[in-house]
């Protein structure tokens, strides 16, 4: 009974994770993962889990191999922090890839949303956990099996770790608990924390569709720019060249980091995506976007600058990634100074006709209360 119980509890917990309540009618709407879109955490999509591979970017160095950075400010509404009196949240792990980590990411989401949990486990055949992952090519194969392997093993290796300045408590987790890959029975079993689909709790998430990211078939650095970008809220004001290297998290020279940003940015703009423009302010560059269409409609003509939008040669090649040596404009868009924008990050296309209707009412509040 106290297992069923749980079962219960998990699958309700499964069920507010992909929700949102629609704040006119009170409604609770049901987000759908499938093959064209996914939802994801805007956490996760803020921070700099899910970059460019190193041979993507033509570095092989050790540190290239994993990351860790401060996430207190991107999940600083986790109610485990306020519950427990958790000042600090840490991501330390293997550095996770856009071509094949991303894609295993959204296929154990897919797992959650369409498969029941039994004390904390799913377990589904390799087959269909493939095809999940990815849709496109999904035909199982020794090499199949190896790649979902050694990506399983890197997000296990994903460790958060919540800590307080008050206490010596500490809680530890992993974006992926534990995983069984068994080639005899054809079987995945997926171990996940519940405390993990807090990142998915109320409104912090987007409904992310994927048109870009087949477009973008081995372009990692606009991939993962895509995913950042689409999870901004409406009207996002200018985004700091310093910021959208950190979401990369480059460790290349930092004229080689602009470079990647702009290429990004502009392959973005040819698929009919992105409209932007580069400008320049006290010396730092930012970029203003000023349409996003994941149906990859836009007719890729830029708009023209504000301002001289020049570039100079030695511009933001004081530091690498993840440094800042002056002050940024009042608003700058940089983690881990920005919040979560709770409800109003909430972007969603290929539409049901409830989730249409929400994100129509949505769109409409902003309108009437249009960004500064």
């Amino acid at each position: 009974m106290t297992n069923e119980k749980d079962s219960e509890q998990q699958g309700q917990m499964v069920t507010r994770a992909f929700s949102v309540t629609e704040r006119e009618t009170g409604k609770e709407i049901i987000l759908r993962p499938n093959s064209s879109r996914t939802v994801q955490s805007i956490a996760l999509m803020r921070l700099g889990l899910f970059v460019p591979s190193p041979k993507s970017v033509g570095r092989q160095s050790r540190e290239y191999k994993t990351v860790g950075f401060d996430a207190t400010k991107e999940l600083q509404t986790l109610s485990l922090m306020e519950s427990e009196g958790f000042t600090n949240i840490s991501i330390v792990g293997q550095r996770l890839d856009m071509s094949v980590d991303f894609k295993t990411w959204m296929g154990i989401i897919r797992t959650l949303a369409n498969h029941p949990i039994d004390n904390d486990k799913i377990s589904l055949k390799f087959t269909e956990f493939l095809k999940l992952c990815n849709p496109e090519n999904y035909r199982s194969s020794t090499a199949s099996r190896k790649r979902i392997d050694a990506s399983l093993r890197r997000l296990a290796s994903v460790m958060l770790s919540f800590t307080s300045t008050h206490s010596s408590k500490v809680y530890t987790t992993h974006l992926v608990q534990s995983a069984l890959l068994d080639p005899d029975s054809d079987q995945v079993e997926l171990q996940i924390d519940p405390k993990i689909f807090e990142l998915y709790q109320y409104d912090h998430k987007v409904l992310m569709q994927l048109k870009a990211i087949k477009e973008l078939a081995k372009k990692e650095s606009a991939q993962a720019l895509y995913t950042f970008i689409e999870s901004l809220p409406p009207n996002p004001i200018p985004i700091s060249l310093t910021r959208l290297k950190n979401r990369l998290n480059l460790k290349t020279r930092a004229n080689s980091q602009n470079a990647t940003v702009r290429k990004a940015l502009e392959e973005l703009a040819s698929i009919g995506y992105l409209q932007y423009t580069e400008v320049k302010k006290d010396g730092k560059v930012y970029f203003q976007i000023h349409k996003r269409d994941p149906d990859l409609n836009l007719n890729n003509i830029q708009p023209p600058p504000d301002g001289d939008g020049e570039r100079d040669a030695d511009e933001e090649n004081n530091g690498t990634s993840g440094k800042n040596n002056g002050e940024p404009l009042e608003g700058e868009l940089c983690p881990p100074d920005e919040p979560i924008d709770g409800d109003e990050t909430l972007t969603i296309h290929d539409l049901t006709a409830e989730e249409l209707h929400y994100i129509r009412s949505l769109r409409s509040q902003k309108k009437n209360n249009p960004a500064s």
